[in-house]
C-alpha cells in the first residue's frame, strides 16, 4: 500500500480522488461503496495517507517516506483511526460513540486531518447511523470520515445525501489477468482460470491465485470431469462422496464446472482455442465437445444452474449433487 499506481482499475475513482486531494476540495465524508474485494480498503487507506503526507505539497501522491507515510504504512498513524466491533454482524451505537463521536472532538495529534475508516459501515445498527449522522451533519474543521460499504442502500438516506459516494465498478478481466501474470507470476492458463472466476473483483482474483485449497478444488473438479463418462453408478456414488468434502466452498466448485462446460460449448460452436479458459485441459475439451451434442451441454450448463439453486434452498447435499453428475453423464 503507498499509492494509486498500486491500483487496478477503478480510474475514474482514482481521478476524482486525486483532483480532490491536489485541488484541496476534500469533503468530510465518503461512502466507498463496492463488493468484498473490490478494494475499498486499499483506495480507503492511500486517500487517507495522500491526506496527511507532510511533504506532499500541491501534488495528490503521498511521498511515502516522510514519517506520517511510513506510519500509516505501518497502520499506526495516529490521525488514521480504524473503527473495529466485537460484534460479527453489527457495529453498534457504543462503538460509534466510543471511536468516533468522543473522539473526534479531540484535534488532530500530529497531522492536518483526523480521519477515520469504517470497514462494514453497513452494518451500522440504524441507533450508529443516527450517532454518526449528528457527527457528519457538524463535523469539526479538520475531520473526514470514510463509511466502506459492500451495499449502501442499506445506510440512512440522511447519511448518504451527506457523504460523497465512490461507487467501484468491476474490472476489466484484461487488467486483472495483466496483474496476475506480471505483479504475481501467475502463469497464463492459471490467470485465465482466476480471471473467469473473479468476475471484475481483483480482490478475488488474488485469492484465488495464492490459495492451494482452490487449486485442489480445480484439480479435483476437472479430475471428475476427464472421468464421469465412464463411470458406473457405483463409482458415480464415491465421487458424490468425495465431493462432500468440498461442501463449504462448493459454489467454487460448481463454477468449475460450470466453466468447463462453457469451454466445451464455445470450442463446439468457434473452433477457437484462444476463447477456452481451461487451455491446459485442451485435448479434454475438444474430445467432450466432439462427443457431446448443442442440446446436452445445453442441459448440462441448465442443471448446474438448477444444482446450486436447490443447494441455496438446502435440499440434501448429496441428493443434488448425485441427480446433477447423473444428468451430465447422461448428456
Amino acid at each position: 500500500m503507498s499509492s494509486f499506481k498500486d491500483v487496478v482499475g477503478h480510474k475514474n475513482v482514482i481521478q476524482y480522488i486525486e483532483n480532490a486531494v491536489k485541488n484541496d476540495m476534500i469533503s468530510h465524508a465518503y461512502i466507498l461503496n463496492g463488493e468484498k474485494g473490490a478494494g475499498k480498503q486499499m483506495l480507503a487507506n492511500i486517500f487517507a495517507m495522500s491526506l496527511q503526507c507532510q511533504n506532499r505539497g500541491d501534488k495528490a501522491e503521498a511521498c511515502g517516506v516522510c514519517q506520517s507515510c511510513k506510519q500509516a504504512k505501518n497502520n499506526n498513524q495516529p490521525d488514521i483511526i480504524k473503527v473495529t466491533h466485537e460484534k460479527t454482524n453489527t457495529i453498534s451505537i457504543d462503538d460509534i460513540r466510543e471511536q468516533v463521536n468522543n473522539d473526534i472532538v479531540i484535534k488532530p495529534y500530529s497531522s492536518k486531518y483526523k480521519i477515520y475508516i469504517i470497514p462494514d459501515a453497513d452494518m451500522m445498527s440504524v441507533q450508529a447511523q443516527n450517532a454518526l449522522l449528528k457527527t457528519i451533519e457538524e463535523p469539526p474543521e479538520y475531520a473526514i470520515i470514510f463509511l466502506l460499504t459492500e451495499n449502501a442502500e442499506v445506510l440512512l438516506p440522511t447519511i448518504r445525501s451527506r457523504c460523497v459516494m465512490l461507487k467501484l465498478r468491476n474490472v476489466k478481466d484484461p487488467l486483472i489477468k495483466k496483474y496476475l501474470m506480471e505483479r504475481m507470476q501467475i502463469p497464463d492458463y492459471k490467470a485465465d482460470v482466476c480471471v473467469a472466476f473473479a468476475q471484475g473483483n481483483i480482490g478475488r482474483a488474488i485469492m484465488l491465485a495464492t490459495s492451494e485449497h482452490f487449486n485442489e478444488i480445480r484439480e479435483e473438479a476437472v479430475r471428475l470431469l476427464r472421468e464421469l463418462h465412464e463411470m458406473d453408478l457405483e463409482e458415480l456414488e464415491s465421487a458424490v462422496k468425495k465431493i462432500t468434502a468440498y461442501k463449504m466452498e462448493i459454489s467454487d466448485y460448481m463454477d468449475v464446472l460450470s466453466i468447463w462446460y462453457r469451454d466445451v460449448l464455445i470450442y463446439k460452436a468457434t473452433m477457437e482455442v484462444d476463447r477456452v479458459v481451461f487451455s491446459d485441459q485442451l485435448r479434454y475439451i475438444k474430445e467432450r465437445a466432439n462427443k457431446s451434442s448443442y442440446e446436452g451441454i445445453e442441459n448440462i450448463l441448465e442443471a448446474i444452474e438448477k444444482a446450486k439453486a436447490r443447494l441455496k434452498a438446502n435440499v440434501n447435499f448429496e441428493l443434488t449433487m448425485e441427480l446433477l453428475l447423473l444428468t451430465i453423464k447422461e448428456n
